[in-house]
Formats: structure tokens, sequence, C-alpha cells
């Protein structure tokens, strides 16, 4: 299959940044749908990416976009939402299960038949929180769609990087706090760089035995979320004295910061940590995948203090 444009669903946020970037320097034309595209300038610089103003929920909308496209990417994704409704709320509901069934549909009507679909890991109808269980059905139905479609799913766990909500938010809130309340330190990660997810992504495309496949995103190394704390204080230079917080204060706690208008963290954020974010024995990972370790990497933008870190930091703003 000869790919030469591909449409990039989510593609403004953290991880479709890195995609953009190894799509751009493969020479492949890029449209990433926005709905305000001053925010998102830095992808605009670079060769072949278009960023028109669209409203995806639209399935309309969506056909029009992918006219003329090869590829579908979907990465649109939330992690909290305002109402606590079962199986799941609105927000879920609309960003994980709807759209992914207008993206089927659209895929259909327009003749694309490749599309890859960023899952989570744990993804369950029958999970322990809204995220996983919206995650979860949004997932079936792309799985669903083999055989019309071409279709790939990635299922990654916790993804760091320059530019990250994760370990770059702990060295924020490390440096300023005196003390850090930390709940569900055992809950244990297999963290996976922004990097390697995007070499999955961009090299599945032309890869016809990854259609109707389903693989899991992990990083060489299991941790607790204490020990990422710990490893991220350590690299901050912070000083901050990390409290354990009991079951009840850690939900307490995420109530409370759920209200913030831009909450960091959710009771449903801690319901996914009920289960571990790593890797089952047997499940399957891409051909070739030699993920990175997070000592690699995150030395090079949470501290900042080596060349390379300052230089990946210029080249992230610049979006390059």
């Amino acid at each position: 299959m000869d790919i030469k444009k591909v449409l990039l669903l989510g593609g403004s946020g953290f991880v479709g940044t890195y995609i953009v970037n190894r799509l751009s320097q493969h020479g492949i034309e890029v449209t990433v749908p926005t709905r305000r595209r001053e925010r998102t300038k830095a992808l605009i610089m670079q060769p072949g990416v278009t960023m028109p103003e669209a409203d995806i929920s639209c399935e309309k909308t969506l056909a029009e976009l992918m006219r003329g496209h090869d590829v579908v990417i979907n990465l649109v994704g939330v992690l909290h939402s305002r109402d606590v409704i079962l199986p799941y709320s609105k927000d879920f509901a609309e960003a994980h299960v709807e759209l992914p069934k207008k993206i089927v549909a659209a895929c259909k009507a327009t003749g694309v038949r490749r599309l890859v679909h960023m899952s989570a890991l744990n993804a369950d109808p029958k999970g322990p929180s809204e995220y996983l269980r919206s995650k979860g059905d949004g997932e079936a139905i792309v799985l669903a769609a083999q055989g019309e479609l071409d279709v790939t799913v990635f299922r990654p766990s916790v993804i760091f990087g320059l530019g990250d909500s994760f370990l770059s938010m702990f060295a924020s809130l490390l440096k300023k706090l005196p003390v850090f309340p930390l709940g569900f330190g055992h809950a244990r990660f297999q963290p996976v760089w922004a990097a390697d997810v995007a070499d999955a992504f961009v090299d599945c495309l032309h890869d016809v035995s990854t259609y109707g496949q389903t693989y899991e995103l992990v990083g060489p190394k299991t941790y607790s979320l204490r020990e990422l704390v710990d490893y991220t204080k350590k690299l901050a230079g912070s000083s901050a004295t990390i409290l354990p917080l009991s079951e009840g204060w850690a939900y307490l706690q995420a109530g409370l910061m759920w209200l913030a208008p831009s909450p960091m963290l959710s009771p449903d954020n801690l319901r996914s940590m009920e289960k571990d974010s790593v890797a089952e024995a047997g499940s399957k990972q891409p051909a070739n995948w030699r993920p990175t370790a997070v000592e690699a990497i995150a030395p090079t933008y949470i501290a900042l203090n080596t060349p390379k870190g300052k230089l990946d930091s210029f080249r992230y703003r610049a979006g390059r």
C-alpha cells in the first residue's frame, strides 16, 4: 500500500506531536483537524502538515476530511469527566465510543480502509473505571470492523516524554510543594516512551501482518507509582516530603482535585489504577519492539541539565 496522506485525529495532543514528526520525516502528508488552529501553530511548521479547523464529532465532517487520504489514525481520548454515570459518562461515551463509531462509518462511506486506533492498557467493557470501560467498548467497535476495514489497535501503558502530563506534572508539583501527598503509591506501571509509541503507529501502516491485531505498548521495566515519584523527585532536585495516603484519603484528595477547572486527578483515575497498568503474560507486542527505559529519557527533560535535554526542549517548542 502506497501511503501518501494520513488523517490524524487527536493529532494536536502530546502523542500526536510525536507521530506528526515521524510522518513528516517519512515524507507523508498529514492532516490534523483542530478546533482552534492558533493553539497548535508549532505543528504547522512541519513540512506537509495541514491543520483545518473542524468539528470531528460530526460524521459528515469526518467523511469530508477523509476523502483523499490513505489512512486514518485515531488518538482521541479524555482522562476526566464532570459526571459520574454508569457504565460511563457522556464525555467518555462521546470521545471513546461514539467517535470510533462515526470514524468506522465514515471510513466505510469514503473507502478509506486503513484505520489505526489508540486504546489503553486494561481497556475492558467490564473494567473498574469509566475510562477503561469506555475505552474497551470503543476498541471493540474498531476491531469489529476488521474485514471491511484493515484495523490495528494499540494499547499503551502510561506514556512519558517531553511534553507529558505524567512525570512532568510530578516534577512541577514536587518543586513547588514542601509536602507531596501520594495515594495509590503501590499501583504499578510499565511507562512507555512517546517516541516508541509513535514509531509503532508509523511502522504498522504498511505492515499487512498487523491488520486485525491488538498490541500492548509497554516499557521494559515495571515500577510502582511511589518509585516513579521518588525518581522524579531526585531528577527535579526537590526536597519535598512524600506523604503516603490511605485509600480513603486518596479518594478524598482526588475528589477535591476533580473540582478544579483543569483537574490533574479524579476518583475515576484512581479506579483505573486499581488494576496495574502492566502487560499480561503472553500479551502481544509489535515485531522488533525494543522499548526505551525511563532512565534513558526522563533526565533529558525533567532535569534539563544536560546538553541533550536543553536541545530536546528547544526542538519540542519549535515543533521539531
